[in-house]
């Protein structure tokens, strides 16, 4: 064992107060905090569903198709739900960002008023593809 100068070579005592037996706690107390943590976390799960319940869902969407004119999947139903989707990644972004019920109003307009764009969108184009027959044009032949 190396020697160093007189008295390095034991550890110093630490001062520890004596091991004490725990008074039993008051289980008011522990109930009391249980009910407060419980409490915490129903208003964290209240609020979780709240942000993922932005949008309430297609059913309440008359604008939305759920199935393609005249049961033809092309390239214009695969752009009519991608134009779908975007509108309700936006909806979602812009419900997170507002801060006044104007905002919220704001962004349901928006969202609306894209369904709309999207729908007109695709029926312009299967009429043009001769899917839906046009309304209010007369051919006269003589």
């Amino acid at each position: 064992m190396t020697m160093f100068r007189a008295g390095h070579n034991k550890p110093r005592p630490r001062l520890r107060e004596p091991l004490k037996r725990d008074e039993p706690r008051n289980s008011l107390r522990n109930i009391g905090l249980g009910l407060l943590l419980a409490s915490i976390a129903i208003a964290a799960a209240f609020l979780a569903t709240k942000n993922a319940s932005a949008h309430p869902g297609h059913s309440n969407h008359a604008d939305i198709l759920d199935s393609p004119i005249a049961g033809v999947r092309n390239n214009y139903w695969y752009d009519y739900r991608s134009d779908i989707e975007e509108a309700e990644s936006e909806l979602r972004k812009d419900l997170r960002r507002a801060k006044s019920r104007q905002d919220n109003r704001e962004a349901w307009a928006e969202y609306n008023r894209e369904l709309r764009d999207a729908r007109s969108d695709y029926r312009k184009e299967m009429i043009e593809k001769g899917y839906i027959l046009r309304r209010g044009v007369v051919t006269v032949e003589g």
